[in-house]
């Protein structure tokens, strides 16, 4: 797999959170870390975003071990920090507060210089209702492209 390719997503997060504005940051990686992601194993699943001391940390988010990384491999699951201008960090850490929003990574990707990237949004959690009309708009949308291709 080429690392041009690599473009992991979080679908989870659209269909659980309304997504209200969205940052791309940079990631603090170890070598075998990268080299994981470059081959595309790394995962969204139950991530989530905090601010802690004026950084902003990326928690649970999953990186395979590298199978070549012998004693200095990383952990799986550890804390990861992202890298923010300033401003972004105020807004993250302002919104982040309010009851009912949370900062939800969206997407991980490799750049064109060959540097991971993480898209995060700040998110209001959806009520059961919401995801309901989400389903049926797919679905409508999936019913549309197959009358059009008759």
């Amino acid at each position: 797999m080429n690392f041009k390719e690599v473009n992991i997503k979080n679908r989870r997060a659209t269909f659980d959170y309304a997504i209200s504005e969205t940052f791309t940051a940079g990631i603090v990686l170890t070598g075998t870390e990268i080299k994981s992601i470059r081959q595309g194993k790394a995962s969204l699943v139950d991530t989530f975003c905090y601010v802690n001391n004026g950084e902003v940390w990326v928690k649970n988010m999953y990186v395979a071990e590298y199978f070549y990384g012998t004693y200095n491999n990383h952990a799986e699951r550890r804390d990861r920090k992202l890298l923010l201008n300033r401003k972004e960090i105020a807004n993250l850490e302002k919104n982040g507060k309010e009851t009912g929003f949370t900062i939800v990574p969206l997407r991980m990707f490799i750049n064109d210089r060959g540097l991971a990237k993480l898209v995060i949004g700040i998110g209001r959690g959806k009520k059961e209702y919401d995801k309901r009309q989400s389903i049926k708009e797919r679905e409508d949308k999936r019913s549309m492209a197959r009358m059009f291709e008759k």
